[in-house]
């Protein structure tokens, strides 16, 4: 009988246009331990659809390269998309003075300190943002009515 755990799968969708950046990236994705980690890699908002279709992925990075307009653009996409509306965004980031809740994700790893530990923890911080929006926004429609008796009591 074998006495080796399974590993947890994660499925990553990794997203950027810089090579170096993207080696950096998967280098790291590589060190993550105790998971088997498959990563596909898009380069766009076309290959990113073309990618779906083959592949299901449990995490997507964005590069920050892509730019402001084209990360609010991939997000808003991929928040839209029936396959990954659930899925968390995290982005790589150059620095700290970019701000990424403009375009839609609050986790973010800094490119300079991409290791396996701490790829995995930013994934697993960002399903918990997920996990709590998605719970919100829940609670939210269920008690809309509610709410807006209340606003409307206190006018």
């Amino acid at each position: 009988m074998s006495n080796t755990k399974s590993k947890e799968q994660l499925n990553v969708l990794l997203v950027g246009n810089n090579p170096i950046d993207l080696s950096r990236t998967e280098a790291g994705l590589g060190q993550i331990q105790n998971h088997q980690v498959t990563i596909e890699t898009a380069f766009d908002l076309t290959s990113i659809l073309n990618r779906l279709s083959k592949f299901r992925p449990n995490f997507i990075l964005l590069d920050d390269n892509l730019g402001s307009t084209g990360l609010r653009l991939i997000v808003q996409a991929l928040q839209e998309h029936r396959k990954t509306k659930d899925i968390p965004v995290t982005v790589l980031k150059n620095s700290n003075y970019i701000d990424t809740i403009n375009v839609g994700v609050m986790n973010y790893v800094l490119k300079h300190a991409i290791t396996g530990e701490v790829l995995y923890t930013a994934f697993m911080n960002s399903l918990k943002f997920k996990r709590t929006q998605q719970y919100l926004q829940q609670a939210y429609r269920k008690r809309r009515g509610q709410f807006m008796r209340m606003v409307r009591f206190q006018d």
